[in-house]
């Protein structure tokens, strides 16, 4: 890994903490909050490529598992990562990775849209199906509530997959995979 992936990853784990400084909004009926977390998630995979940006997210977990108190609501720790919202954070790396990998592959013929739609896949979807069932069993509730429950987070969920699209494709011209499409 060269430095400047490196510092990319690094970066972008500020970033996604940072995210986190914003307070989180509780939901009386799942344990899990919702977060702007999520929206670092999917700018990472699609600005840095699937390789940093995995990395930058498992770099996240790493810290907040070393209990820097990273998360929305100043949580850090094992209790986070071993709580309901484990399975969402677990699968952080592997949606900033199928982000990278989608937006590399069509990265010069990339538009907004399809960008969006990458983000809906694999950043909302996919944390979400993920995250629910993860939920209900460490909750001991039936799949289907923990699904239903995780409905609540698709309004969200969505803008933040617009903006991060939106986002992207400003700074494009800046971003790791331009720089490996054009070998720069």
């Amino acid at each position: 890994m060269k430095t400047k992936e490196m510092v990319y990853a690094a970066l972008f784990a500020a970033l996604i903490a940072v995210l986190g400084m914003v307070p989180p909004i509780p939901l009386g009926f799942i344990p899990v909050p919702i977060t702007l977390q999520t929206l670092g998630v999917m700018l990472a995979g699609s600005f840095l490529g699937r390789k940093t940006g995995a990395i930058s997210l498992i770099l996240f977990i790493v810290l907040v598992a070393l209990g820097l108190p990273i998360l929305s609501g100043g949580y850090g720790g094992l209790s986070p990562l071993l709580g309901p919202t484990a399975g969402y954070i677990f699968s952080w790396p592997i949606a900033a990775l199928l982000i990278g990998w989608a937006a590399e592959k069509v990265w010069p013929k990339l538009t907004t849209w399809k960008l969006i739609l990458i983000q809906i896949g694999f950043g909302v979807l996919l944390i979400n199906l993920i995250g629910a069932p993860t939920m209900s069993l460490i909750t001991h509730t039936s799949i289907w509530a923990g699904i239903a429950g995780s409905a609540a987070f698709l309004p969200g969920d969505l803008i933040k997959a617009v903006l991060a699209a939106i986002v992207t494709m400003q700074v494009r011209t800046i971003s790791p995979i331009e720089e490996k499409i054009h070998g720069a």
